[in-house]
Formats: structure tokens, sequence, C-alpha cells
């Protein structure tokens, strides 16, 4: 992992084309900005793994239709 120090409106730059900048610090939080394509996701860590389990559930065994007379 690379750690980097930032102050208030700095920003790096990730594969030319991802942009984090600091925008505020208060107390123990800090507030980013992320400028990245539309094409390139972007998620907070709960989220990202809240999707990816949901997507790992296997999917319901759907029900055959019912045929005439049953």
């Amino acid at each position: 992992m690379l750690v980097l120090s930032r102050k208030k409106n700095e920003s790096i730059v990730i594969d030319g084309c991802i942009v984090v900048t600091i925008v505020e610090i208060k107390g123990d939080k800090v507030r980013l900005g992320i400028d990245a394509p539309k094409e390139v996701p972007v998620h907070r860590s709960e989220v990202f793994d809240a999707i990816h389990a949901e997507q790992a559930k296997p999917e319901p065994p759907t029900e055959a239709c019912p045929t005439a007379g049953s």
C-alpha cells in the first residue's frame, strides 16, 4: 500500500485519468473529491462489499410454469 500525505485542496493522480482531491478535513474525517471517467466505478468500501456479496448469492431456482391439470 502506498501512503501519501496531502493537505486540503491537494490531489493525487491515478493512472493519468483519476484525480483524488482532499476537499475538507474536520477532526478525524476527511472528505475526498474523486474525478474519474464514467466507466470507472467508484464506491465506498462497504458499498463495494455489499454489491459483491449480493452478486455472489446464488440465484433462486425458477419455478416451472404449472401445467394444466396439476
